[in-house]
């Protein structure tokens, strides 16, 4: 099979960059349901975003997480009692809030989100390690300069503790949520 190589192009040229980032998208997005196969059955990828969420900020009130999904909180409920009916999540009172609802992982939701980032993170480093290492250089400065213009802070380190919610940045950081 024939290597085909992108033409590299002009790099001031936005339509030729933009091309470059939209063919890196569809892989990554390939890569992300991959990494989803397996739980599939179980979880939608909306679904497995609000898990991340969860997993990241620990017991959630709703109307705090459909605002960090930038979803409805009717819409965060339904994914919420799926949630719940898969054993992934449940509800618990907030002890300094009787009247308030808290929602939060299981640790089966806990080992979902860890097996499924595993997965897409060896992915993503055997395609990294089919990559020359000086153009791994160039790649983390370009990318890094890209997600930096887009608002989105760093991915964790693989010894990290907890990922950061995948794909969309944090708007309640900061706010009295």
């Amino acid at each position: 099979m024939a290597e085909r190589k992108a033409p590299v192009g002009d790099v001031d040229d936005v339509d030729a960059v933009t091309r470059a980032v939209l063919t890196a998208s569809r892989l990554l997005v390939a890569v992300s349901a991959r990494s989803l196969a397996e739980v599939e059955e179980r979880v939608t990828l909306p679904q497995f975003r609000m898990l991340v969420v969860l997993s990241t900020r620990g017991a959630t009130k709703l109307v705090v997480l459909a605002d960090l999904l930038q979803v409805a909180p009717s819409t965060a409920m339904r994914m919420v009692d799926r949630l719940i009916a898969a054993g992934l999540a449940d509800r618990q009172v907030n002890p300094d809030n009787r009247r308030e609802t808290m929602l939060q992982l299981t640790e089966e939701g806990r080992r979902t989100v860890a097996d499924v980032t595993a997965r897409r993170r060896a992915e993503i480093a055997a395609i990294v390690e089919r990559i020359a290492p000086d153009q791994r250089s160039a790649l983390v400065g370009a990318l890094t300069a890209f997600n930096e213009a887009g608002g989105e802070p760093p991915a964790p380190a693989a010894d990290d503790a907890e990922p950061y919610p995948l794909g969309w940045v944090d708007t309640a950081v900061g706010r009295d949520a």
